[in-house]
């Protein structure tokens, strides 16, 4: 009987180490291609921001765009209670586009609650036409800064290493190859990114949340299966006993 009970003891701790270790990587800020993201091309993107705090709401959210891969039209796309800053730099190296030399890209994108901001329990998206997406890239990481009504200030950049899982990950978006192309061929928002400006795009359930659940599900299966060989090792001392 001691033997059962240090079995479920030690499978009990198990679980909330496990349970603790899936906690933290619930949300973060991330990008969504409509689509696909073409090296080339252009694209609209959605900037994903959830709340991960019960007592603050998310009130300002500021993405940098790399000065290594620049582009040559970065298009917000307005969002309702949201006012909108784009900073555009000076380039170092003129680039062309459709027989135009560009002296200057758009570097950082800030959108500024105007009101409640996103709520504890809600995420909000921002929608973006990005483009000439790179070709000599893989993917464009789209480091951002996200800030609570409280004053918190939470620095999603950090770029993880292969087989590394980062705290704050960057949003990354990742590019297909050159030719495949199913999103728009220009800077115009799609009808699904003008559709998501008629209002906020707040909503309780996050994506992440099914991930969540399916983590839990298998840890749960875990957790049985540790409790039935338990009762089978308790099942057959005692057998051998008698």
């Amino acid at each position: 009987m001691r033997t059962f009970a240090r079995l479920c003891t030690l499978t009990a701790a198990t679980t909330v180490g496990l349970m603790a270790m899936a906690g933290p990587a619930l949300a973060h800020v991330s990008v969504q291609p409509e689509g696909s993201a073409a090296k080339g091309g252009y694209a609209t993107v959605n900037i994903k921001v959830p709340n991960e705090r019960d007592n603050a709401s998310t009130v300002k959210v500021e993405m940098s765009v790399p000065t290594e891969h620049p582009l040559s039209s970065v298009m917000p796309q307005p969002v309702p209670g949201w006012e909108i800053e784009v900073v555009r730099s000076p380039l170092a190296k003129p680039l062309e586009v459709h027989g135009k030399k560009i002296t200057e890209a758009v570097s950082k994108v800030t959108w500024t609650a105007t009101g409640k901001g996103i709520e504890p329990g809600y995420f909000q998206k921002f929608p973006l036409s990005m483009g000439k997406l790179p070709e000599d890239a893989d993917q464009l990481v789209l480091k951002s800064v996200q800030t609570y009504s409280n004053k918190e200030v939470v620095r999603w950049i950090d770029v993880p290493e292969e087989g590394q899982e980062a705290e704050h990950p960057a949003p990354v978006l990742n590019l297909s190859a050159a030719g495949d192309e199913h999103g728009p061929a220009d800077p115009s928002p799609t009808p699904a990114a003008t559709a998501a400006a008629q209002g906020p795009d707040l909503k309780k359930a996050d994506a992440s949340g099914a991930d969540t659940t399916a983590r839990r599900l298998g840890i749960a299966g875990l957790v049985l299966g540790a409790v039935g060989i338990a009762a089978a090792l308790f099942t057959g001392r005692r057998r051998g006993n008698a």
